[in-house]
């Protein structure tokens, strides 16, 4: 009789080490096709949210190659865009979810790293869940003004890069996954064999794929609808969730940075101001008086912020192409418009010749009626069609040709 050898390691030793005892998921929703059909609404999210805010960028950082190419109309042209920026992100984020939880069973796929390709794609994946949840929160926490990250954070910067990113890992991702995709729009009772098949009829004691894809869809809509309101007039009794009430705000238009945190004071404002143009053939020096006595132009144009909440305002000034002539500034010239306030990131702005010389381009003394508010950029503002929020100066004290 062969005595056993106390060295040998069990069979089920062996097993346990070649595979170890991982969780088994039986549930038909972490199928393909499943995969593939939440994949889409995704990707169709984040394809509308990347290319709006890449407008956004643009607009609001042109490069100097585009700089002279963007157009000044329709006038609510970026309320549009960015509004549907913030949207799209919105709804991504309950697609977002459910997408990786109908994936997340294959982190427990033996062996976890088949070969050299399989773990580049893997780390593609990891790259591109990391930045679709940065994106996302970074993104919602900016559109409700809560920025955690304080000052020395470069939002603006780090969520553009992080979008091409982002995409990059998902163009990857999408080049490997094509033939999973095709599948998963195909019948998947015509590509499994019929054992597969038989298996997949016997487990339908869950919820079934169709209720899955209509809760997810009913969650995006919902998320969606309650808070687009900041941007879309007819759906702000519904947007309970709105980040910003739209209606709310001295003179009708809410005010994201106050004359308080923007260090101006009324009697900053009242003494001695002048508009100063420089630039020309001819300098002006205007007080607020003489400002109102020329020839008033209105416009009503949206005020439309990055955060994604906008609003229609009616405005009353000065052309600043009128204000332009009288310094003798040439039409092919740019313009640096300087504010009073010293620290912001905006206090400085450029703005391109199309924007000046458009005819509804007003440095504004009115807004709704009424002579603005020190919280609205009084004594004079700057409002141009189809412009970010952020280069719509406030507190304006000099404008200076640059040609």
């Amino acid at each position: 009789m062969r005595k056993p050898n106390p060295k040998a390691i069990p069979k089920d030793l062996v097993s346990i080490l070649r595979r170890p005892p991982l969780p088994r998921f039986r549930s038909r929703l972490h199928d393909e096709r499943t995969a593939t059909l939440i994949g889409t609404a995704l990707g169709v999210a984040f394809a509308a949210a990347f290319v709006t805010g890449l407008i956004s960028h643009v607009l609001q950082h042109p490069p100097s190659w585009l700089a002279h190419h963007l157009p000044t109309r329709p006038s609510w042209g970026y309320r549009f865009t960015q509004g549907l920026h913030v949207a799209s992100g919105t709804a991504a984020i309950p697609l977002l979810l459910a997408k990786l939880w109908t994936v997340y069973p294959r982190l427990f796929a033996w062996p976890p790293l088949k070969s050299v390709a399989h773990a580049l794609e893997r780390l593609s994946i990891l790259v591109l869940v990391a930045g679709a949840i940065f994106e996302l929160v970074t993104g919602l926490l900016n559109s409700a003004q809560w920025y955690v990250w304080g000052n020395q954070f470069p939002f603006i910067q780090t969520h553009y890069r992080v979008a091409w990113i982002t995409v990059g890992a998902l163009v990857v991702h999408l080049g490997v996954k094509a033939p999973a995709i095709a599948r998963g729009y195909r019948n998947p009772k015509k590509e499994l064999p019929q054992a597969q098949v038989r298996d997949v009829e016997e487990r339908r004691d869950g919820v079934s794929r169709r209720a899955f894809i209509a809760t997810t869809a009913v969650a995006a809509g919902t998320v969606t609808v309650a808070t687009v309101g900041q941007s879309v007039d007819s759906l702000r009794p519904v947007s309970v969730l709105s980040p910003r009430d739209i209606g709310v705000g001295e003179l009708g238009v809410p005010v994201n940075r106050t004359a308080g945190q923007a260090g101006i004071t009324e009697a900053a404002v009242t003494a001695d101001w002048r508009l100063q143009v420089d630039g020309g053939t001819r300098q002006l020096s205007l007080s607020r008086q003489e400002l109102a006595a020329l020839p008033q132009t209105s416009a009503t144009l949206p005020i439309a912020c990055v955060e994604g909440w906008s609003v229609d305002a009616h405005w009353q000034g000065v052309r600043i192409s009128d204000l332009m002539d009288m310094a003798g500034i040439p039409h092919d010239a740019d313009v640096r418009v300087v504010s009073m306030e010293e620290n912001g990131a905006y206090a400085v702005m450029v703005m391109e010749r199309e924007y000046v010389r458009d005819p509804a381009a007003l440095l504004a003394l009115r807004l709704n009626g009424q002579t603005l508010t020190l919280d609205h950029g009084y004594p004079a503002r700057i409002i141009v069609p189809n412009r970010p929020g952020v280069l719509q100066t406030k507190w304006v004290r000099r404008m200076e040709a640059i040609v």
